[in-house]
């Protein structure tokens, strides 16, 4: 796993004003999705599997793989393609109610 991830609070990893890729998130955090930056091809999957813009995701787990929570289903991902998730950090008083 990258080193990035290790000892970086949400607010250092990503901050409220800036985009970041979602490998970088602290497991916990709440996001919106605001751009996927893969191929057309895995762009078109990852809508298929929920991974949508402005769509809001939380961020379980970070391990051999990142465990995601997209509505209401829990998802993996690879942290490469993690990485071209690029994502904004969600203040609790801000989110939607799904």
């Amino acid at each position: 796993m990258n080193e990035a991830h290790h000892g970086a609070n949400c607010e250092d990893a990503c901050p409220a004003s800036e985009l970041c890729p979602l490998s970088h998130v602290p497991a916990g955090t709440f996001v919106r999705i605001k751009q996927l930056a893969s191929t057309p091809e895995i762009n078109d999957r990852l809508r298929e599997m929920g991974f949508c813009e402005e769509r809001e995701i939380r961020l379980i787990s970070q391990s051999a793989s990142l465990l995601c929570q997209v509505c209401n289903a829990r998802l993996g991902l690879n942290p490469k393609i993690a990485q071209s998730i690029m994502v904004e950090r969600v203040r609790p008083a801000t989110r939607r109610v799904a």
